[in-house]
């Protein structure tokens, strides 16, 4: 029995076709994986069927009955829940409004529905705070939310998209698990994700699209990671890693004691040192919602220490603002790359707001010269988008592809990278980690905050563990494992070295 039939799909945009002539089925209990480069139709598949599209030709089955599915309400009346890569939750109710939102009347128990949702994440194994506003939540922790609400709603059928984006190890395997309980009691998932490994560990069958159409479906134990990415982007090698060892530099940025406190006014970093040197990738790792979004901010300027200093190049920049960063040639990926572009702006215009200075004269902005040099960081970033294209019809992986180019072409002294592979598929993450280890090369410091523990132990020279806002243990890579991060990335075991 198929829990999901999707014969003959296709779907234009314009002269675009995104989906081809798919057919794609969901067995009743499986997890099936849908593997594919960003653009290659996945998630147009899947808005599909969430009823956020509508196919332009094609048919739908779910249960064995025909469905016309118009609209995500009408999909989750069917039992299909989806998790997006951005997240629909509402920012300033709590995580119990989010799951109850749309589900209950007027006049509700506030302390009963809390107690339904605990109930929930504990049935599920995916931990939440009931009474937590949304907006006061890590990204991570924002992501749990949006999975626990497909299932409170009775979802049978789960579109999980990037799942274990922010998790470590041990919480992967839990997850792996839970979904495991899940598919035995009859869920079925759709599972999207750019990590072969994952793929092979918890799915049943795999299928691929390359160029919105679908390249073939196979099952788990008759094939492999490398024929895997074969089918997904027509050649086998894939894999990015430091090459050999080489002599670090005078420390380019170096961090004393900082403190700083969060939104709520809470201690969120607690006298964090360490320092990055020239040509050196230091690695944070750590279970989201541990310091590492602060830790970013502050190193931008967008938060000030409540006390401790940073050091750029020996230089105190503790009190800087964001612009005086900037000047300081200290260069800052953002871990939410639709906050660092400006949607309704094109791609010339976005990558021009940090260079208004070379591209301006008397204030105005020389059009010419600013497309110019738009198309030629295109060409360099290998970016799929013309100088007039609105940032927001761009492929998450184009979106990040801009910002590097926008940031690494000011050739900064530091650069502090937040989750820069978050949601891509295994092509854009290769050429993203690529960039980072040319900047290594280049001589700047680079300080890498992820909570992919296979990208923390690919790019680094060091790993610093960071758990409840405190550095737990800094080490070298050669001396790191996931299970000894894992244990310190729990806080159940501490081993601070000279940062």
């Amino acid at each position: 029995m198929y829990a999901v039939q999707m014969k003959g799909i296709t779907k234009r945009f314009g002269d675009l076709i995104a989906n081809h002539q798919i057919d794609f089925d969901l067995k009743q209990g499986e997890i099936h994986a849908l593997l594919g480069e960003n653009g290659a139709g996945k998630t147009t598949l899947m808005r599909i069927l969430y009823g956020l599209y509508h196919a332009d030709e094609g048919s739908i089955y779910i249960e064995g009955k025909l469905a016309h599915i118009t609209s995500p309400r009408q999909a989750i009346q069917l039992g299909i829940g989806m998790v997006t890569q951005h997240f629909t939750l509402v920012p300033t109710l709590t995580v119990t409004e989010n799951l109850t939102l749309g589900e209950k009347g007027f006049l509700v128990n506030v302390s009963e529905m809390e107690m339904e949702v605990a109930k929930a994440s504990e049935r599920f194994g995916i931990p939440v705070k009931p009474s937590a506003l949304v907006r006061h939540l890590s990204v991570g922790e924002r992501q749990r939310v949006e999975i626990l609400k497909a299932l409170y709603r009775n979802a049978r059928i789960l579109i999980l998209d990037e799942p274990t984006a922010v998790l470590v190890p041990q919480e992967v395997e839990a997850l792996f698990e839970a979904l495991e309980r899940l598919r035995k009691s009859g869920l079925s998932v759709i599972f999207i994700s750019h990590k072969l490994n994952e793929v092979m560990t918890v799915c049943d069958r795999i299928s691929v699209l390359r160029d919105g159409q679908h390249v073939g479906t196979v099952e788990k134990d008759s094939t492999t990671q490398t024929e895997l990415a074969r089918m997904m982007v027509g050649r086998e090698t894939f894999g990015i890693t430091r090459q050999g060892e080489q002599k670090p530099g005078r420390p380019l940025l170096q961090v004393q004691n900082l403190n700083v406190l969060d939104r709520k006014g809470l201690p969120a970093l607690k006298d964090v040192s360490f320092e990055v040197h020239g040509g050196e990738i230091l690695g944070i790792a750590g279970v989201s919602g541990n310091g590492q979004s602060e830790l970013s901010q502050t190193l931008s300027g967008m938060i000030k220490p409540t006390s401790g200093k940073i050091l750029v190049d020996g230089v105190d920049l503790s009190k800087a603002d964001p612009a005086q960063m900037a000047a300081a040639q200290v260069g800052c990926i953002p871990e939410d790359r639709h906050a660092g572009l400006v949607s309704e702006l094109n791609v010339a215009e976005n990558i021009a707001l940090m260079h208004l200075e070379a591209l301006s004269s008397r204030g105005v902005i020389n059009q010419i010269q600013m497309k110019s040099f738009a198309q030629q960081l295109i060409d360099e970033y290998q970016i799929k988008a013309s100088p007039r294209d609105r940032t927001r019809t761009l492929s998450g992986g184009n979106m990040q592809k801009v910002i590097l180019a926008r940031t690494l072409s000011r050739h900064p002294k530091v650069i502090v990278v937040s989750q820069p592979t978050r949601g891509l598929d295994v092509g854009a993450t290769e050429y993203v980690r690529s960039k980072l280890l040319e900047q290594r090369e280049r001589g700047a410091a680079v300080l890498l905050i992820s909570e992919d523990l296979d990208e923390v132990l690919a790019l680094s020279d060091r790993i610093a563990v960071i758990y409840e806002g405190q550095i737990t243990g800094i080490l070298p890579a050669s001396q790191a494992t996931p299970e000894r991060l894992g244990l310190m990335m729990s806080g159940s075991i501490k081993e601070v070295t000279s940062g």
